[in-house]
């Protein structure tokens, strides 16, 4: 009988342990600063979200979804906690490539994950989150096109994203290597990729995960190739405000813990190697040695 009730004493002692440790990251609301004060005093924290960075963020119809937007929502929980707020509301408000840092800084948003490419540029105005996703930039053309590297751009008209570090390469090697290419600027993904469709751009120039969303999206993927000696190697990040440590740590506490535990990996899976919705498409774009890498040493520096 006494080994009973040991027993039941130590499990409730467990379990009320579990409850303040649950407990344990709200802060007072005087203690708070920053981004989190903000949240806290206005009751709402605002997501900036994309409408089109499949499989990111973008919108199925009726909400924002994508691995990243999952990424969000996760450090939205934890905010929830450490505010005990379990009732905060959220507040989406569709960005672009060519607004976001405006509207981070004129505290339109509070916190962006979506497509955003961190680089050392960037850090003059916005902070970033440990990195969770490395990817290439290539490019997407029609496969009878005949356009298989950047040498064959030559002289043609291509599109990239207005507001993007690939609009910055791109234009880059046209200079250095003199192709004059007739490059445009698009306002969003979306309006590039159509450019592409419309045969007004041979090639888009991207983040080779969004070219391969577009890719799999389209009523006729097999139309089109992604392709191209990468321009160059760049991670994705959350961002949010500068000098704000708290609500940095709280952010790459999330995505550091995700990473680690598996639990990003499986996301991953979920969003690039398995159909996902509206329409059940499959981006087939297993999970890379440098990705798995990344998940086993969460860091927040930019490749460039």
């Amino acid at each position: 009988m006494k080994v009973a009730i040991k027993h039941k004493l130590v499990a409730i002692s467990t379990v009320v342990a579990a409850a303040l440790a649950s407990l344990a990251p709200a802060a007072h609301a005087d203690e708070l600063t920053g981004t989190l004060k903000k949240i806290h005093d206005d009751g709402v924290i605002t997501l900036g979200v994309r409408e089109a960075s499949i499989p990111f963020s973008y919108s199925n119809g009726d909400r924002t979804i994508g691995y990243s937007q999952t990424i969000a929502l996760a450090i939205v929980d934890d905010i929830k906690k450490t505010l005990a707020m379990p009732n905060l509301r959220v507040r989406e408000v569709p960005i672009t490539s060519a607004n976001r840092f405006m509207m981070l800084a004129n505290n339109q948003i509070d916190l962006e994950c979506g497509s955003t490419t961190h680089t050392r540029e960037r850090e003059n105005v916005a902070a970033f989150s440990n990195s969770f996703f490395q990817y290439a930039v290539r490019m997407i053309a029609r496969k009878n096109a005949g356009i298989t590297d950047f040498p064959d751009l030559a002289g043609k008209p291509v599109v990239t994203t207005a507001g993007t570090s690939d609009e910055r390469l791109v234009r880059q090697l046209n200079s250095e290597k003199q192709l004059n290419m007739r490059i445009a600027s698009a306002k969003d993904h979306s309006d590039a990729f159509a450019a592409v469709k419309a045969d007004r751009a041979v090639a888009f120039v991207m983040d080779e995960p969004i070219l391969y969303g577009f890719r799999a999206t389209d009523p006729r993927p097999d139309d089109f190739i992604v392709t191209g000696t990468p321009l160059g190697y760049e991670t994705y990040a959350c961002m949010f405000r500068k000098g704000d440590a708290p609500f940095r740590e709280l952010v790459n506490r999330v995505i550091s813990k995700m990473q680690t535990s598996g639990e990003a990996e499986r996301l991953y899976n979920v969003w690039f190697t398995q159909p996902i919705p509206p329409h059940g498409i499959n981006l087939n774009y297993p999970l890379s040695s440098e990705m798995r890498t990344l998940f086993a040493h969460p860091n927040d520096k930019a490749l460039d």
